[in-house]
């Protein structure tokens, strides 16, 4: 089974985000890059753009697919993680410690509204 890390907070579209402070790292899961296979091509907002909860932000491509990625949090890309357009195959090397995007949350209370990892484990079974 894939594995899951407490403290982050997970859609059920297989999202993570890490909250440190005001800002959230928003990735996909390593259940997400398992079932995608070899990751070859990563499409991420623009600095500045904003991101709303429950709509696209981008996509990740791999041999198998193409997939949405779902924004799980709202507010301002501060950054994005530029490893990811010279080395896609990052996230399947490491699906948690590689982050797609970090934003600036506009409004930190929506984290309530995901999964724990307990909860996201039994969405993926």
């Amino acid at each position: 089974m894939a594995k899951t890390i407490e403290g982050l907070y997970y859609s059920e579209s297989h999202e993570y985000v890490k909250v440190e402070g005001e800002y959230g790292y928003v990735g996909i899961t390593d259940y997400a890059q398992e079932q995608l296979g070899n990751v070859v091509y990563v499409d991420m907002p623009e600095v500045d753009d904003e991101v709303t909860a429950g709509e696209d932000f981008g996509a990740v491509e791999s041999v198998k697919a193409a997939s949405d990625l779902i924004s799980p949090v709202s507010g301002v890309v501060v950054e994005i993680n530029a490893d990811l357009e010279d080395q896609p195959e990052l996230i399947n090397q490491d699906a948690f410690g590689t982050w797609i995007m970090k934003v600036k949350l506009s409004d930190p209370s929506e984290v309530d509204n995901l999964l724990s990892a307990a909860d996201y484990e039994n969405c993926c079974k």
